[in-house]
């Protein structure tokens, strides 16, 4: 019984290592992502590429 707690315990501490890497990875993905896309928008902002003119047919 003392082995099979043991062996739980360290399944799940080895679970929690493989997801907090996981987690740390895209942490740094998604912050580069949005750094990206928000220097894309406010380029697209400066540059007024993104005006439409409606009386222009």
């Amino acid at each position: 019984m003392f082995w099979k707690i043991v062996g739980i315990v360290a399944l799940i501490w080895i679970a929690l290592a493989i997801i907090g890497a996981l987690v740390k990875g895209l942490f740094s993905i998604l912050v580069v992502s949005a750094v990206v896309f928000g220097l894309y928008m406010l380029f697209k902002a400066i540059s007024g590429s993104g005006h439409k003119d409606l009386t222009k047919v």
